[in-house]
């Protein structure tokens, strides 16, 4: 059997193989760009990034930060090396196989990361905030069972896997991986060294989740080749050198947390602060300590960064500032510059495209402005039609081609609506002016962008009917000064009597308890009736007014 760029595979397991969708619905991707247009046929990126930077000399240089703790390059390559082998000898790990990651960021959650793909499995990465429900929702939809999870969030996940036939697999681990989980006591009881998965380029190595529109989990697929040319790509536009230090404050679930908290730095060879705590004073401890020169978050962290009170001599070493997950509004950015020197670089990216496709350079020369395209991307604007506009021709939807892409697992009907004409095209408006930059308009789309989260509306309504008090409901995002915008619900309850203060925290601590605690409303409107249209569809327009 072949991998999709007809090199045969290295996939024992080809449940997620086939799943792909046809390969008429795919985008086109284009690896013509220089720095990516000579990968060899067969790549497991694991190696690619981490093997490649101790043959490189960078064995006994620092690789990952975490307190005091210092992980060098040729530990993690130890480490990773016997997860591998206990995966592959202890846990039956097949290559093509599933393997959910539940954990904060630490050391050990980026070391089973690389040991999964390094074996020739698929990752998936999950935020440790989702309940049972939304977990059983993953395993059932991507047939996962081996789960790694840090040994203080297995609650959820086994009640997730009790919810299923099929067995699950949990091994436990600590945030070294020097504890009494199960995972870590097995690593120690491995011999050093072992080998890798000879994987084809167009291989999966990464399953990523993301709720969508809808709130149902869409599976979006990464081949190894397609995580080395993000890498290579946004490398381009950011250069790093071994000597830079990373610091990213996203969840490595996110595609924004993994890229710049793990995947960046090792394919520079450079150096990456986990983050323990994302307390602001931590985090500009940690930028002072380690004297961190890439700095990657959400514009409601350098909000709250700036609360915090600025660190004017701590922020000496940063000379790349990244801002991602929302928009960046030019107050902050202004703020940002006057507290600390530095220039925020606003950019954009995506889950189905794993890295930044738009970004601003160091000189921020459009304070406001998204940015222009990535080394590696070609972008447009395509209206409802799926025409591309001409510059200067009002708004339309993102469109995206580039060495990644879209690829959702087992839902052609989502894939076409995605791609289009070879395009990625996203539910991201922007206008783009006579110089090539690109400056973002909304989501066209029920997305609520807040902290740098993606929030279904859908998801978070079905969540709030299933309280008994509630008649119906409607969510919307409505904007905000610190997260960019929050959700608010406007219920219509049984008993409208029963509407005041403390059925609002009933129902937010309802929504807390049924989906991720940061998906719930944190403004909450009762209401006699929802605005709607004559054919009962409701004005949500008039709900963001109120």
């Amino acid at each position: 059997m072949h991998a999709p760029g007809g090199v045969p595979t290295a996939h024992c397991d080809t449940f997620a193989r086939s799943l792909l969708p046809p390969e008429e619905l795919w985008p086109r991707f284009d690896y013509s760009a220089p720095r990516i247009s000579r990968y060899p046929d067969r790549i497991n990126v694991a190696t690619a990034l981490l093997d490649a930077a101790v043959a490189a000399g960078s064995g006994d240089r620092p690789m990952l930060y975490f307190g005091d703790i210092v992980w060098t390059y040729r530990h993690m390559l130890d480490r990773v090396q016997r997860l591998a082998r206990v995966l592959v000898e202890d846990l039956g790990l097949k290559t093509g196989g599933r393997v959910l990651l539940r954990s904060p960021n630490n050391p050990m959650m980026a070391a089973c990361w690389l040991a999964v793909v390094r074996a020739g499995g698929i990752a998936v990465t999950t935020t440790p905030l989702l309940r049972a429900h939304e977990l059983a929702q993953i395993l059932d939809k991507a047939q996962i069972g081996i789960a790694l999870c840090e040994q203080s969030l297995t609650d959820e996940l086994e009640a997730a896997g009790a919810k299923r036939s099929a067995p699950l697999r949990i091994a436990s681990f600590t945030a070294l991986g020097d504890g009494d989980a199960e995972l870590d006591r097995r690593l120690a009881a491995k011999p050093a060294g072992g080998g890798w998965a000879d994987t084809a380029a167009d291989d999966i190595a990464l399953i990523c989740f993301t709720s969508g529109t809808t709130g149902r989990p869409k599976a979006a697929a990464h081949f190894h080749r397609a995580i080395l040319a993000a890498c290579d790509c946004w490398l381009g536009t950011s250069p790093a050198e071994p000597s830079d230090v990373f610091l990213g404050t996203s969840s490595m679930a996110f595609t924004f947390g993994l890229t710049s908290n793990l995947l960046y730095p090792l394919r520079a060879g450079a150096a990456a602060v986990i983050a323990s705590s994302s307390r602001p004073e931590d985090i500009w401890a940690a930028i002072r300590r380690r004297r961190v020169t890439h700095l990657n978050t959400a514009p409601t962290a350098y909000l709250r960064l700036l609360e915090a009170g600025a660190d004017r001599e701590a922020a000496v070493s940063l000379r790349w500032c990244l801002s991602s997950g929302e928009h960046l509004r030019p107050e902050i950015w202004q703020r940002w510059l006057e507290a600390t020197g530095a220039r925020i670089m606003e950019g954009f990216g995506s889950t189905e495209l794993l890295t930044r496709v738009l970004s601003q350079d160091r000189r921020v020369e459009h304070v406001g402005a998204t940015g222009r395209p990535v080394e590696g991307y070609t972008l447009a604007l395509m209206d409802e039609h799926g025409s591309l506009l001409p510059d200067g021709a009002g708004r339309g939807r993102l469109a995206v081609r580039g060495p990644t892409g879209g690829l959702y697992l087992g839902d052609p009907d989502l894939q076409r609506a995605f791609v289009i004409n070879g395009w990625n095209v996203l539910s991201d408006v922007f206008e783009r002016d006579g110089d090539g930059w690109y400056w973002y308009v909304d989501r066209f789309d029920g997305i609520i962008v807040s902290s740098g989260y993606n929030i279904a509306a859908a998801e978070v309504e079905r969540a709030i009917v299933a309280h008994p008090k509630v008649l119906e409901c409607a969510v919307v995002g409505v904007p905000d000064p610190e997260r960019g915008k929050i959700v608010r619900a406007c219920i219509v309850l049984r008993d409208p009597g029963q509407a005041g203060e403390s059925t609002a925290l009933e129902i937010q601590e309802h929504v807390k308890s049924t989906i991720a605690p940061y998906k719930y409303p944190r403004d909450v409107r009762f209401l006699r009736d929802l605005p709607k249209t004559a054919s009962g569809k409701v004005q949500r327009y008039r709900l963001v007014s109120l």
